[in-house]
């Protein structure tokens, strides 16, 4: 022990453990990806599973404190921020357009059915009107990120189902916010002026939109067009990755998720003539770095240790309606919009992944007092289950419309 003490310093070593954490990260993932997709499912279930594995809930190798949650946290952000950017590029624009009654019947039944039955659900297990309110909250929102990898895996990411779930997706966390606004107005801020909060927020969310329109099909490309006489290496690639970047944070200071901004950014840029060569370069950079930490990310935050009877109760019944409402209230939008069954319920279950936006949710009722620790550990849970069962899902479905198209 003395002599390796003296060749190794420790201490110092210490200072360099995140290296360590992010080997053990990207080659798990990898592999896991490759044993899932071995086994039938698309290598997304496998990264996601991976995380849990890592994480505090079994062998604790990699810990993300929630207070202080330190370089691997912000490289997930961006991981995810990178994602959504890739899942604009991709998205036909035209096709955008002609699911955009679909999208919003869809987005509505998958936020009124989950905020009725969380609401009833946080009743019946004693909670008051207000924690009650915001679990139903809590169940609103959608991260799409994980059904768009899966989506781009089994080649569905521009079907007709894909670009509505992406729409539908979108429009879920404008009404999702504008939700949480108003919760949160009401029940933590005590009245007041929550009425002029909440229309100078619905006045920020449309300045946003139209500031993205307004920079995206006039600004962007005039920047890439000059950007591509600067005489320096990777430039479409560094210009790609800023206006992500920018407009995550541009979505961020205009009160929404910061993924709204980047697949706007995506979107935008999907109509230029660099669409194919930049959705290849950033691609590269990250599915080989950023978003496996992503991935690992949203398994390692969850900490089951010390939970009572009671409130595994509450998680399990919590998670059946998360997936349920999803299902049910965004699959009977995708009927009344005309989708077959089959594609209805492809849409639903497309929509169930909550992801880091119900994290940030969450977290945002824990420092306002509006649910415990307790409830904030089953709601990563209800994220984790509902991210987990997504991507098998989503194959069954579409594998099956596949079947049936080629019968």
């Amino acid at each position: 022990m003395d002599l390796i003490e003296k060749l190794v310093d420790i201490e110092k070593l210490k200072d360099y453990h995140f290296l360590l954490e992010l080997v053990i990260i990207l080659a798990a993932v990898k592999l896991a990806g490759h044993f899932s997709k071995k086994i039938g499912q698309p290598s997304v279930f496998g990264e996601l599973l991976v995380g849990i594995i890592l994480g505090p809930a079994i062998l604790g190798w990699i810990v993300v404190d929630p207070k202080h949650p330190g370089l691997i946290k912000e490289l997930a952000e961006v991981g995810v921020i990178l994602l959504m950017f890739l899942a604009g590029l991709e998205t036909d624009v035209e096709e955008f357009k002609k699911t955009a009654y679909g999208s919003s019947l869809v987005a509505v039944g998958g936020v009124i059915f989950p905020l009725i039955l969380g609401f009833a659900v946080g009743l019946m297990f004693g909670y008051n009107t207000s924690t009650s309110i915001f679990i139903g909250t809590l169940l609103v929102a959608t991260s799409v990120s994980i059904s768009v990898q899966t989506l781009r895996e089994l080649g569905q990411l521009q079907s007709k189902e894909g670009v509505t779930i992406l729409g539908a997706a979108v429009l879920d966390d404008v009404l999702g916010i504008i939700l949480l606004s108003v919760v949160v107005g009401f029940t933590a801020g005590g009245g007041g002026g929550s009425v002029v909060d909440i229309m100078i927020l619905l006045a920020k969310i449309i300045l946003f939109f139209v500031l993205t329109i307004v920079i995206g099909r006039f600004l962007l490309p005039r920047l890439f067009n000059w950007s591509a006489n600067l005489m320096t290496s990777e430039v479409l690639l560094a210009f790609g990755i800023i206006s992500a970047l920018s407009f995550a944070y541009l979505a961020e200071m205009f009160g929404l998720a910061g993924i709204v901004g980047s697949y706007f950014a995506g979107l935008m840029l999907s109509l230029t003539k660099y669409r194919t060569e930049l959705f290849e370069r950033v691609e590269i950079v990250s599915f080989s770095f950023f978003v496996p930490i992503f991935f690992v990310s949203i398994g390692v935050t969850a900490d089951v240790s010390g939970l009572t009877k009671e409130i595994l109760i509450l998680m399990v019944v919590l998670s059946l309606v998360a997936i349920l409402t999803k299902v049910i209230g965004a699959g009977l939008g995708a009927k009344l919009a005309g989708f077959n069954w089959n594609s209805s319920l492809g849409i639903g279950t497309g929509m169930i992944a909550r992801g880091e936006v119900g994290l940030i949710v969450a977290s945002i009722g824990l420092t306002r007092g509006l649910i415990d620790s307790d409830l904030f550990t089953v709601t990563v849970i209800i994220v984790l289950v509902t991210t987990l069962v997504t991507p098998p899902l989503l194959k069954a479905i579409f594998s099956r419309k596949k079947v049936k198209q080629g019968s």
